[in-house]
């Protein structure tokens, strides 16, 4: 894969507090992985390299609101994220107690998503992009290349890149601004890069990233 700015994007997935701040409810299983992989200090070198060549920013996020908590049918990770109160807003029309929030930007992103030009796509609720309007935007911008980060690697990650693959876009994941949770059955981290080697257009450390986005 090589990128052309000019109809490339960068899509980051839930850059949010409660996936990558130590104070993250998650942090204990997830911690390590965004720790080891420099996540959110490579994520901020993204977002400056996609500024700079003119690329499209476009953020996937995740917000339950209170209506989700009453889902009859939940997923065991949903069920834990609702118990934890992860990614919660009060509403879908409000803003009211979002900032400082852990659905809210991580501080060192705020200035490269709230500039008036990145585009902030409704939530995604489980794992992938179907319900939301990822794929819409991008292709009002007639965009089919994306530079994917985020997280978690084995979850949001995988799935939207699956998702957008099956549109026909071609994808690179960074594999060094990703991470997932450390569990007693595995690494989420290492169990998505196996998938990634498989299935990405390319598999790209932030370094190598920066320098395809530097062509335009």
């Amino acid at each position: 894969m090589k990128l052309d700015p000019s109809r490339a994007a960068l899509v980051v997935i839930d850059p949010q507090v409660d996936f990558m701040s130590p104070s993250s409810p998650a942090w204990p299983v997830v911690g390590e992985s965004v720790t080891e992989h420099n996540v959110v200090p490579n994520l901020v070198r993204l977002f400056r390299a996609a500024k700079s060549a003119d690329m499209p920013v476009v953020i996937s996020p995740h917000y339950y609101y209170l209506h989700d908590h009453k889902w009859k049918v939940q997923g065991p990770l949903e069920i834990l994220q609702h118990k934890l109160g992860m990614f919660d807003r009060k509403g879908p029309l409000t803003l009211d107690g979002f900032a400082g929030s852990g659905a809210e930007w991580m501080p060192e992103f705020k200035e490269y998503i709230e500039d008036g030009k990145t585009i902030v796509c409704s939530p995604h609720k489980l794992y992938g992009p179907q319900v939301n309007d990822l794929v819409l935007q991008l292709g009002k911008q007639r965009i089919n290349q994306v530079v994917l980060a985020g997280m978690a690697a084995n979850l949001c990650v995988e799935s939207h890149l699956r998702h957008l693959l099956e549109h026909g876009f071609e994808v690179a994941v960074v594999r060094d601004a990703i991470a997932a949770a450390k569990l007693p059955e595995g690494d989420g981290y290492m169990a998505a890069l196996i998938n990634f080697r498989f299935i990405a257009n390319g598999l790209w450390t932030t370094d190598r990233s920066i320098q395809e986005m530097a062509r335009g």
